[in-house]
């Protein structure tokens, strides 16, 4: 059985590299599994559709609807021009503003597509008219837009509570601690690097200019700061579910786009509302055809067996997270985050189980590894999209985005061999 597993992990690899849609990908992997093992589709795709049908994961549709309204409302450029005034005139300030506000987006979206897209049209040309290189301004940009996966609420998050039946709320806070790391190292790395850049500074202002300048922005921002508030509130407090926090962050950046930035048109509001009606479908679709085949392994039951084939190489539990952050980098590198938590997290549970990792850790562990697939060529989705939007080529961004990942390799340590870094606060507030 192990063998028919890996022959369809490999055609699943393999009509990926073509470039085949992922659900097109998925169901030729599934027909092969169908046509060697034995297992009946028919009762499969009924259980898939009984899934992808749960209420716990209409809260995915509601965030990406939210995160494409606030992209195209412009509350990113009011977040921008609130955070810039206190760090504009530090060499490199304007670098921790792009890092900070990719986080403030990603606690609003839950996506890192989101951040990238709604920051960087306007942070790229501001950072190389102020003297960064465009390659840099690009990798900084693109890089820290994985904090929109780390900072809750994150849609992986949601999905790998929901297929392995662990708490999402305390999978939400599991990734806070490494979010807030990455932040500091990202901005540590871009004023490290400033100091080579021929930067323009913003000359000095008064103190009771700066002060009118955060009262004045501070109240422009405000709705935008608010979005975070409204969610995450709403969750923690326990005033609403993640679901229902979707929905409100849907209703309440319609007004603000509309009323109070004016970024929304109706013809605007209409092109949004038909992409995300797009993604939704798509992403629905492949969740469940991954789901599927991940659902006919656990049938076979591979999961147990490569509990077996595991503990036949070693016991160390060292060695054995090793091998795991190993395979998830490898899963990261052919497939999206979602997609890699769907049929990835249920086949490791039963080993994560067996050397005593605790699972909200477990969830951690699989959202900082996914993370960086997104940037991790072949797949590197949002590498790609962040080399459209800053017009750079892949052999100019590629040591600066190295760079990045050369620190955020702490943060992969840290989460996998130090657990208070991602249990510490879900303990804190009662979730586990």
């Amino acid at each position: 059985m192990v063998t028919i597993s890996v022959i369809s992990l490999l055609i699943l690899t393999g009509l990926l590299s073509l470039g085949i849609p992922i659900a097109f990908c998925f169901s030729g992997s599934l027909l092969y599994m169908s046509i060697v093992s034995g297992v009946s589709m028919k009762g499969m795709m009924l259980w898939g559709l009984q899934q992808i049908l749960s209420p716990a994961l209409l809260c995915i549709p509601l965030f990406i609807y939210a995160g494409s309204l606030m992209s195209e409302s412009g509350i990113a450029k009011y977040l921008l021009e609130f955070v810039d005034v206190f760090v504009a005139r530090v060499r490199g300030g304007l670098g921790i503003v792009a890092t900070i506000t990719c986080a403030l987006i990603g606690a609003i979206s839950g996506s890192a597509f989101t951040g990238v897209a709604a920051t960087g049209n306007m942070l790229i040309p501001e950072m190389v008219k102020r003297g960064y290189p465009r390659p840099f301004a690009t990798a900084l940009v693109t890089c820290s837009s994985i904090l929109g996966v780390l900072i809750p609420p994150s849609t992986p998050m949601i999905i790998f509570g929901w297929v392995t039946g662990t708490s999402v709320l305390a999978c939400f806070l599991s990734t806070v601690g490494p979010g807030l790391l990455t932040t500091a190292i990202f901005c540590a790395i871009n004023l490290y690097c400033a100091k080579k850049f021929p930067l323009v500074i913003p000359p000095a202002i008064t103190k009771q200019e700066k002060r009118r300048q955060i009262v004045t922005k501070g109240w422009k921002a405000l709705p935008a700061l608010f979005m975070p508030v409204l969610i995450l509130g709403g969750i923690y407090g326990g005033v609403m579910t993640p679901t229902e926090a979707a929905a409100a962050a849907v209703v309440y950046s319609i007004p603000v786009g509309f009323l109070v930035y004016k970024g929304l048109t109706p013809k605007a509001f209409w092109s949004v509302s038909q992409s995300s009606g797009v993604s939704t479908g798509s992403i629905m679709i492949m969740i469940m055809c991954s789901m599927m085949l991940s659902q006919t392994y656990v049938v076979l039951q591979i999961p147990q067996l490569i509990v077996k084939a595991v503990f036949s190489l070693t016991t160390n539990k060292v060695m054995i997270l090793i091998l795991i952050n190993l395979l998830l980098l490898f899963v990261g590198m052919i497939v999206n985050d979602v997609t890699g938590i769907i049929l990835v997290a249920p086949l490791l549970m039963p080993l994560a189980q067996a050397i005593g990792l605790h699972p909200i850790q477990y969830a951690a562990i699989f959202c900082v590894n996914l993370a960086i697939g997104s940037l991790t060529p072949p797949y590197a989705s949002l590498l790609y999209l962040g080399m459209r939007i800053g017009r750079v080529e892949f052999m100019d961004i590629l040591p600066h985005v190295g760079l990045f990942l050369l620190g955020y390799v702490p943060v992969m340590l840290l989460t996998t061999y130090w657990p208070a870094l991602s249990l510490t606060l879900p303990r804190m507030l009662g979730y586990m």
